[in-house]
């Protein structure tokens, strides 16, 4: 019963949301008008200085539009990929940079069907695409055997990627990954974020952050404008029609190290998602962090950095 639920909460939040975007052009993807635009790039410019280290912004041609990656962090350190959670953009590393840049470069890439700085000019990519797409900034960068890191989407997207034959991941972190292991396992929990992507609202955006996240006055209020201005922006797209969890052929193709890293008030996974990494990754480990919801890097920033430095190196 629950995951028919699952299904129905995804199925309706594409509908309502794709049906938005049947008019709007390629190039305008995201935000509906120019000041929507500028007013998001500005909020996003703000949030990035919570960084607070060294960085440089870089802008990569690829097939499908323009990429925005972040580097920072020694130039001789082990390249490490950052894959940030649904329209929660690249700042949302702000808890965790100090501690990942000081060994890594670090390369932060804005997923391109999301408000954030990267700008997608063509058609929503499908999974094959989107494979394409990172495969393109990888070379661009001739990154090879890097450790990476996804956060919610970014995880399943990590795992799409690590399923690849011959990828170039060694070492993958993911950060309770959506739709991954499971479908959502607390569906009726999330309908704060459909309600909140069907009639946006601060106080629906409220309402989302305390479903999602166990300490929601630990967010950065800087990060905090964005955040909902992405949210009010942001439309779906039918890429997310292929975040389905992954089959159990699918998850034993892949051999690379992986730490799987969930909240014990999770609303996206369970122990269940914990079970069943360990059963079809051969070299896996998983952790339950105790007292986060599904913000991990948020809720439990020391914990989180911790388990993932020692994880890595």
């Amino acid at each position: 019963m629950l995951k028919l639920y699952s299904r129905l909460v995804i199925i309706l939040f594409l509908a309502a949301s794709c049906s938005s975007t049947k008019k709007v052009k390629f190039e305008d993807y995201v935000f509906k008008t120019k000041t929507e635009e500028q007013k998001y790039q500005t909020a996003y410019n703000k949030a990035l200085k919570l960084w607070d280290i060294p960085y440089t912004e870089e802008n990569v041609k690829t097939s499908f539009g323009t990429a925005h990656v972040i580097i920072a962090g020694p130039k001789n350190g082990k390249d490490l990929v950052l894959l940030h959670g649904m329209d929660a953009s690249s700042t949302m590393w702000y808890p965790n940079i100090k501690t990942l840049a000081k060994n890594h470069r670090i390369y932060a890439i804005d997923f391109i069907m999301e408000p954030n700085k990267s700008n997608l000019t063509a058609k929503p990519l499908s999974s094959e695409e989107i494979v394409v797409w990172y495969n393109e900034i990888f070379d661009h960068y001739k990154l090879k055997k890097f450790d990476i890191i996804g956060a919610s989407r970014g995880g399943w997207i990590a795992t799409l990627l690590a399923t690849q034959k011959s990828n170039p991941i060694d070492k993958m972190v993911l950060l309770s990954p959506a739709q991954t292991f499971k479908f959502i396992d607390k569906p009726r929990k999330t309908s704060a974020a459909l309600m909140l992507k069907l009639f946006p609202s601060e106080k629906k955006f409220s309402k989302t952050l305390k479903a999602f996240s166990t300490h929601p006055e630990k967010i950065s209020p800087v990060y905090n404008r964005q955040f909902y201005l992405a949210n009010k922006y942001a439309k779906s797209n039918s890429s997310m029609l292929k975040m389905t969890p992954f089959s159990d052929k699918e998850l034993e193709s892949i051999k690379n190290p992986v730490l799987v890293l969930i909240g014990d008030k999770d609303v996206i996974n369970s122990e269940e998602s914990l079970e069943r990494a360990k059963k079809h990754l051969a070299n896996s480990k998983t952790q339950i962090v105790k007292d986060a919801g599904h913000f991990l890097t948020i809720d439990q920033p020391k914990i989180t950095n911790d388990a993932v430095i020692n994880f890595l190196e």
